[in-house]
């Protein structure tokens, strides 16, 4: 019986420590060229190196981490040849993903998108760069989810993901002391029904601090 439960407990170890450390990296929580070991991965998560191996090898094909010749993990550091391919990707991808949530946009859900900018208001103003990273992708997830393209959002996650050791390093920049305009542009276009506005708006919120970085 226990040889048969190991390779379902290999599994579930290994899924474990790639959507615990996906998240870290997605919300900006490792900065960018961060070395990780598997000696280390497996023994922050109580693991064997197996399942910390196969997480690893699972986040260097979404791009999310990259390998040296000599076997180095690190978190990448994009250039700004990158960043900017990214970015492009990501007006592609979200501005079609808001377009497709309007006309499911109920009012409900545009209140909750108006109080999660509160929250993100807060943890601004605390200087919590992961917490805004963490609010401003959830934001942004939430209307994506009304549009019912879920091969769309998971293209968006997947650059969410590479960027998010870089999104980390744009915090520090940005000097927000609000919450971002275009998130304001956002909830008001979609309260107005303004397919138009809400298109532009995604677009400017999406591209604009990541600009910066290659400006």
């Amino acid at each position: 019986m226990l040889m048969q439960n190991r390779p379902a407990d290999a599994g579930a170890a290994h899924d474990r420590v790639y959507r615990a450390l996906r998240t870290q990296i997605m919300h900006g929580d490792i900065a960018p060229g961060t070395s990780l070991t598997l000696r280390g991965l497996a023994a922050r998560h109580g693991v064997s190196m197996t399942p910390a191996r196969e997480a690893v090898r699972r986040l260097v094909a979404e791009g999310a981490l990259t390998t040296s010749a000599s076997g180095r993990v690190t978190t990448p550091e994009l250039s700004a040849e990158r960043i900017e391919e990214l970015a492009a990707l990501r007006a592609l991808i979200e501005v079609e993903l808001a377009s497709r949530a309007l006309p499911r946009a109920h009012l409900a859900l545009i209140d909750r998108m108006h109080a999660l900018n509160t929250s993100i208001a807060g943890v601004i103003e605390s200087g919590d760069a992961v917490g805004y990273i963490r609010l401003n992708l959830e934001f942004h997830r939430m209307l994506y989810l009304r549009a019912q393209a879920p091969a769309m959002l998971a293209m968006a996650e997947t650059v969410w993901l590479q960027l998010g050791p870089t999104m980390r390093a744009l915090y520090g920049r940005l000097g927000r002391t609000g919450v971002p305009s275009g998130h304001r542009m956002i909830v008001a276009a979609l309260r107005a029904g303004d397919e138009p506005g809400l298109r532009l708006a995604v677009r400017t919120d999406v591209t604009h601090g990541l600009r910066m970085l290659v400006g």
